[in-house]
């Protein structure tokens, strides 16, 4: 009995994986972003300490996407 082909994956994995890590962080920034929005409603006094700390959280939420298209390169 012969096995049949039902899909072929051809191309870069390396696009998949990229795609997949950037879901992550786009998660991420919308909540890190709703969040701070929310807080600088809830108390107006505090929008340029939250606006700070919320840059300081988007640094750090960019380099987990940078880690995930640098990993597509290095396990190529």
């Amino acid at each position: 009995m012969d096995l049949i082909t039902l899909a072929e994956v051809s191309g870069s994995l390396n696009v998949v994986g990229y795609g997949l890590a950037a879901i992550g962080p786009g998660i991420g920034l919308g909540i890190l972003i709703g969040k701070t929005i929310e807080s600088t409603a809830r108390q107006p006094e505090l929008g340029g300490r939250l606006q700070t700390l919320m840059f300081l959280g988007l640094a750090f939420v960019e380099v987990l996407a940078l880690l995930g298209f640098v990993a597509a390169f290095i396990f190529n």
